[in-house]
């Protein structure tokens, strides 16, 4: 998955760099390692929409919030969404929870971000299909490369 993102990027010309670094569990241990903020990270959530089976949605959102799974059902057309289980996110994206890049690729799984990542910082971090590497990414080439629907999926503070 990583070498798949990296040439992705290089070919579509973005702005990035790759981090090499420990594997670590939690947003706010990744964020010290890369020298970024939590709020950068891009926060992958793989869901089940009751009314799309079959479909799966990846939510992604600022590291620092929490998904709220109505406005993820909400913003492709359902009304009750569900996290996917650890074994069934690594079986459909190749990556293990806490590697899972916010890139879809499979036409079976829709991506939709939340605005307020691409909003809050001129960068986003993400791990690269490895929970021991990192890429920072400007925000307006992953926007422009990863074409998400953009939604507010995040849970009200």
């Amino acid at each position: 998955m990583f070498e798949r993102i990296d040439i992705l990027l290089r070919e579509s010309g973005a702005r990035y760099r790759v981090i090499r670094h420990p594997a670590e569990g939690s947003s706010e241990r990744v964020a010290q390692v890369r020298g970024t903020q939590v709020s950068q990270g891009a926060k992958a959530m793989l869901c089940r929409v009751k009314e799309l089976p079959g479909q799966l949605v990846l939510a992604i959102l600022p590291g620092d919030r929490k998904v709220d799974f109505r406005k993820v059902a909400q913003a492709v057309g359902g009304k009750k969404a569900s996290l996917a289980s650890p074994e069934e996110a690594t079986a459909r994206t190749g990556c293990a929870i806490g590697a899972i890049p916010p890139f879809s690729f499979s036409s079976d799984i829709r991506l939709v971000v939340d605005p307020q990542l691409l909003s809050r910082h001129e960068e986003i971090a993400f791990n690269a299909g490895r929970l021991d590497t990192s890429i920072v990414l400007d925000a307006a080439d992953y926007a422009r490369i990863a074409a998400p629907l953009l939604a507010d999926i995040t849970a009200d503070e």
